[in-house]
Formats: C-alpha cells, structure tokens, sequence
C-alpha cells in the first residue's frame, strides 16, 4: 500500500481536485445534526445528535434524516428522555410510518435505543457540563452506557458522535470539552471508504482487503493530508462521496450532476457531460 506522503507527490492533481472536493462539501449538512439543530436547548441538541448517531445504521441519508425529523416531531426536545417514556408501540408507528414499513434492519431496536439514550441523559441530566469536564477519550467511555453505540474497539458510533458534539460550528455542536492529545479515531464512513478505495491511496490497491486498524490509520493520515488545520473537515466532506441521496448520489447533486465537480475528469463515475466549445 503507498504511502500517503507518496500519494501525494505522485498525483498532484487528484490531491488538489480532492482537496477541492472537500471543500465544496465542507458546508454540506450532516443528516443527524440537521435535526439536533431544531432543538430549543443545547442539553436537548446534544441529546438528539446521541439517539442520531446510534440509530444511523443500514439506511440512506434522506431516510435517517426523516426519520429523526419525524420523530423529533412527535416527542420534541426533552420528550427523548423525560418520564414517562413513549412506548414501544408509539415509537415503532412513527418508524414504520418513516421507513416504510418494519423491514429496515434495525427497526426492532429502535425503542431500546430510544429509551438508552434517554437514560443516557437522566445520568447526565447536563450534557454540556458532562462533554465539558471530560476528555474525548473519556466521553468514548462513556458512551458506551447506550444501546448500540458499539462495545468493542474502535465504536465507529462513538466516535462519530463526540466528533459532531464537539467540532466547531457549523459542522458540528461547539460544545466545549476537555483538551487531550489523544483524540477518538475519525470517522470513516462507506462515503470515505469508497473515496479511498477510487480516488485516494488505495487505489491501486484492496482496501477493503486491509483489517480495520490499517484501514483508519491510512483514512486518519489522508484526512490530515487533505485537511491539515481540521481532519474532521475532510472526514465530514467524503461521507457523501457516491452516496445515494433523494433521487441520484449526493455528490452528483451537489455538482451539477457532476458538471462542476473538480473530479469530473479523474472520477469513472461522474456523470459524462458533451462539451460545447465556442
């Protein structure tokens, strides 16, 4: 597998589309915070981007995002955690209502997870004060009190999770939090996977041959390649890589349909466009 470094130095110009790629969708929204935004309280915000997080699993980026808003609408702000909690029955309507039917993967432990995190939140009845007196590493531990947030190393939920709480707005929450040199592994979404699997330093290589440790040391290193002063920015913006949106890839949309993307000519699956010359 090349280096990083190399990759750099021996493709210069996917480098800098890339880096271009990541700032065009660096304003882009993430689904489980558009929600957490309508909150009427930042304890509340920090709450919602918790439940966002667990239940974002084997479903596309419209469908989580309606999910939430729909459930968000039916048990508003400190509904999620107050007492007496909604029952299953009442939360699965709105989910089945949301997706379709019952037939997503994870629809049987949506109202364990729900109740987890609003359990979550009676134990730390002041998320603010509680991201503020820890560490990441510490807030990683903690986490590990909900409901399919993951238990085993590296809890890619987790960690996706802290980073929305605590990254600065608008692309995460800004919530204040104790400074640590050791930070939670950056998220490597599918969107980022494929990124660099097509387009980045694997590919000339199997990516998906690599075990999960190689795999987010070389997406870490890339991320801190395409975005020096903040990585996150660069793990945000290649989630939506190829990723399916309302009616075609999220990127496509974002570009034209891929007319202004600044991978158009390196990417094998932009969208091929004539061109019409004066």
């Amino acid at each position: 597998m090349v280096s990083v470094k190399r990759f750099v130095l021996d493709e210069p110009e996917l480098f800098q589309a890339s880096k271009e790629f990541v700032r065009i969708f660096a304003d882009m929204p993430d689904p489980v915070l558009l929600v957490a935004r309508k909150a009427k309280s930042l304890n509340a915000g920090i709450a919602w981007t918790l439940l966002g997080t667990a239940l974002f699993q084997d479903c596309s980026y419209p469908e989580i995002a309606n999910l939430l808003s729909n459930l968000y609408e039916s048990f508003p702000d400190e509904k999620l955690w107050s007492l007496p909690v909604p029952s299953g029955t009442a939360i699965n309507d709105v989910v089945k209502a949301s997706m379709g039917g019952c037939h997503w993967s994870v629809f049987e432990h949506v109202p364990g997870i729900f109740w987890s995190v609003g359990l979550f939140v009676r134990h730390h009845p002041d998320l603010a004060s509680w991201a503020s007196s820890r560490t990441p590493e510490e807030m990683w531990r903690d986490l590990g009190e909900i409901y399919f947030m993951g238990k085993s190393n590296p809890r890619p939920k987790a960690c996706a999770a802290i980073y929305r709480i605590i990254a600065p707005v608008p692309l995460g929450l800004g919530v204040v939090y104790r400074e640590s040199r050791k930070m939670p592994p950056l998220p490597l979404t599918m969107g980022a996977r494929r990124f660099l699997a097509i387009l980045g330093p694997a590919k000339d290589d199997n990516f998906s041959g690599l075990d999960s440790l190689a795999k987010q040391k070389l997406a870490n290193a890339y991320f801190r390649a395409l975005s020096p002063g903040n990585p996150y920015l660069a793990s945000h913006s290649l989630q939506f890589f190829l990723e399916d949106g309302n009616t075609d890839f999220i990127c496509r949309n974002r570009t034209e349909h891929c007319r202004s993307c600044p991978l158009y000519e390196l990417c094998n699956y932009a969208e091929r466009h004539e061109k019409y010359y004066l």
